[in-house]
């Protein structure tokens, strides 16, 4: 298990972590979400070893992180962190090396992982031959050529096609099966929802909610309503909770500013003729994140 008790880290006089806190067991994969300049990078800077707490501990398996686990940790960086004049396998070679690999594991884990992305042909090739996108998938299987205990990805599907991001996706969900405790971290919402369970908001270094993401749908009172009937934007507009409708296609989007207005919009639909749908929906994950984001930053 990953722990991060009450952790607090300032830069001089500025707080960029504040009284942080969160757990992440084994097999579980957790975000970390927040706008730029939320604390998530010096978050991950902390947990890995690369900077100091001020207040507070990381531990993983109920020990300090420091030297004598680092070959047990992953971690894709947001920023390209690839030697762009080697080519995969020196690449490959240099990174599993630093992790304690033997070199014959090494080029079968690489062999391995070139396969499932589709680019076993570039094992020969330098980095900087490589489009972004081969770049990243380079860069995703360096983070994860020694299958890591604990697995860190800051923007994982930055310059990803949607192909690509499920490859990415399968072999992540599949880490977890394998036990890897890991940390995610993305501005897409949609990408989280894919498969954390568990998340973490902060703002200015603080958390502004945390908790299952089950959980945090079902609390979060905003819903919307699907629906397909003959009835006009301007008459759900007149009902008292109705806070925006929005046309799609052939069916209305009907935003209701709580779970108890669910009855009051569906008694104007049944009166109506050729009701084929009226489906109530969660919030997405983005629409939660901007309204609790916004309400923190206005208080």
């Amino acid at each position: 298990m990953l722990e991060v008790k009450n952790v607090t880290k300032y830069y001089g006089n500025f707080k960029a972590v504040d009284n942080l806190s969160f757990s992440v067991k084994e097999g579980e994969i957790f975000g970390l979400l927040g706008v730029n300049g939320a604390g998530k990078t010096t978050t991950f800077r902390m947990i890995i070893g690369l900077l100091d707490v001020t207040e507070g501990t990381i531990l993983l398996d109920g020990k300090p992180i420091d030297y004598s686990v680092t070959d047990k940790i992953g971690f894709l960086t947001e920023e390209r962190s690839l030697l762009i004049k080697m080519t995969v396998r020196e690449q490959a070679i240099y990174y599993g090396t630093l992790k304690g690999m033997k070199e014959k594991k090494i080029i079968e884990r690489l062999e391995e992982l070139l396969a499932k992305f589709g680019i076993s042909e570039y094992i020969d090739k330098k980095i900087k031959e490589l489009s972004k996108g081969n770049q990243q998938k380079i860069q995703f299987i360096m983070a994860i050529i020694n299958e890591p205990r604990l697995l860190i990805l800051d923007e994982p599907f930055s310059g990803l096609d949607p192909f690509n991001v499920e490859l990415f996706k399968n072999e992540i969900v599949e880490l977890s099966k394998k036990g890897s405790i890991i940390i995610f971290s993305s501005h897409r919402m949609e990408h989280v929802e894919l498969f954390c369970k568990k998340l973490v908001i902060i703002l200015k270094g603080k958390t502004v909610l945390e908790g299952y993401l089950k959980d945090i749908k079902e609390k979060y009172q905003k819903k919307n309503i699907m629906i397909k009937a003959d009835i006009k934007k301007d008459e759900l507009l007149k009902i008292d909770g109705v806070e925006e409708v929005t046309e799609k296609a052939d069916e209305l989007e009907v935003k209701i500013s709580s779970s108890k207005i669910v009855d009051n919009v569906f008694k104007a639909v049944s009166k109506k003729k050729n009701v084929t749908k009226f489906v109530v929906e969660e919030p997405s994950l983005n629409e939660i994140f901007v309204s609790k984001v916004g309400e923190a930053y206005e208080k």
